[in-house]
């Protein structure tokens, strides 16, 4: 073989030893640790047949994946064992060693079967459904009983307070109306005298629920000298019982109007009482809220002679048709109510005002009766007759 130019004799002597020594041994099969002295024999330091250099025997076997022959023990001393490429590496053999305890047991090969009862025992991470609240559970203080029968915005702005805060002065009622029943009692906190008004809870009765939140929305919205003031809302939570919280009223103009003559009230006693009525009524009627239930015993007094409008259990908002004409006790309804009228305004309000007007100057109802008829025959018959 004539030399080449390119390369040097001594790099071609080793490039061909190297590989005819490896093709001989894989034929025979040969695993022994023996091979030929000039194979075995060990490069020096910076030998150009070693170098890394692009004629270097290291750089070559590698370019060409070049394996050397090696038995089970010892790697062959022709070349320093080159790393193995990781696609040529061989699947890691299966683990057929138990799984620890608390381990899932997906190292172990398992039937479909298996997998099945696997994935059933699996512990689960969905979030798990809300418990029901009870009944007695407080939520921004109110009870859950209340909040899933009464609107939101019946609640706002209302401080919450418990039934347990006040004691009763008197067993018996200081009033009753259709729905409620109006108790004395003291706030143990301050000693303040408070009137305890509480409201018929029935969720069997809408009539009743819806009533009542009605009037607690009505009273949030006025704020006037001669209209009562809402001063909070006590909850009983074991007797699912509701009480609105008002100031104490020590009379109403019902007991306050004599039967006597000699004891009627004078002129001026009249137009100031008046006076505080019709402004009261104002303000509801500007709110556009009717009353729909003016009479002596919803007209509340205190010790300094002010008149505050109360009892809104009736009230609704006017405008809104059609309206019903079961309203106002029968000897103070409006003559479009003794008719059945279901579209009506401030009127009947005004009219059981003067209704009230006469009798505290005559001492007696103007027109009483015990029927519907009775009464438009009292407005037939006293209409064209003057008192003044």
């Amino acid at each position: 073989m004539s030399p080449s130019p390119s390369r040097s004799l001594l790099h071609l002597h080793h490039l061909l030893l190297g590989l005819g020594l490896g093709r001989r041994r894989r034929r025979r099969g040969d695993n022994s640790n023996t091979s030929m002295g000039c194979a075995q024999g060990k490069p020096s330091r910076g030998s150009p047949a070693r170098s890394d250099g692009p004629r270097g025997l290291d750089r070559l076997m590698r370019d060409n994946a070049y394996r050397p022959a090696s038995s089970r023990t010892t790697t062959s001393r022709l070349s320093d064992p080159l790393p193995v490429p990781a696609w040529q590496q061989p699947p890691p053999p299966a683990a057929n060693k138990e799984p620890a305890a608390g381990s899932t047991g997906t190292d172990k090969k398992t039937t479909p079967d298996d997998d099945d009862v696997a994935a059933a025992q699996a512990p689960t991470t969905a979030t798990p459904p809300l418990p029901p609240r009870r009944e007695d559970e407080l939520v921004d203080g109110w009870p859950t009983w209340l909040l899933d029968n009464v609107p939101r915005e019946a609640l706002h702005g209302i401080v919450p307070k418990s039934a347990d805060a006040y004691d009763k002065i008197y067993k018996a009622r200081v009033g009753q109306g259709t729905y409620s029943n109006v108790y004395k009692a003291r706030e143990r906190g301050t000693g303040r005298i408070v009137a305890l008004k509480k409201v018929r809870f029935d969720t069997s009765e809408s009539e009743s629920v819806k009533f009542m939140a009605r009037e607690m929305r009505i009273l949030q919205r006025l704020d006037h000298p001669n209209v009562i003031r809402l001063e909070g809302i006590a909850t009983s939570r074991m007797h699912r019982s509701i009480y609105l919280v008002f100031d104490f009223m020590y009379s109403d103009l019902a007991r306050l109007i004599p039967r006597a003559a000699e004891q009627r009230l004078t002129e001026p006693q009249i137009k100031c009482y008046m006076q505080q009525l019709l402004s009261g009524l104002q303000h509801c009627h500007e709110r556009g809220i009717l009353h729909r239930d003016i009479k002596g015993s919803n007209l509340l007094i205190d010790r300094h002679g002010v008149l505050k409008i109360g009892d809104f259990g009736l009230a609704n908002y006017y405008g809104r048709r059609p309206l019903t004409s079961r309203v106002v006790t029968l000897w103070y309804r409006a003559p479009e109510l003794l008719l059945n009228s279901t579209d009506y305004g401030v009127g009947i309000d005004l009219w059981s005002a003067g209704c009230l007007l006469a009798e505290m100057f005559f001492g007696k109802p103007l027109m009483p009766g015990r029927t519907e008829v009775s009464i438009s025959q009292s407005v037939l018959h006293d209409s064209a007759t003057c008192y003044c």
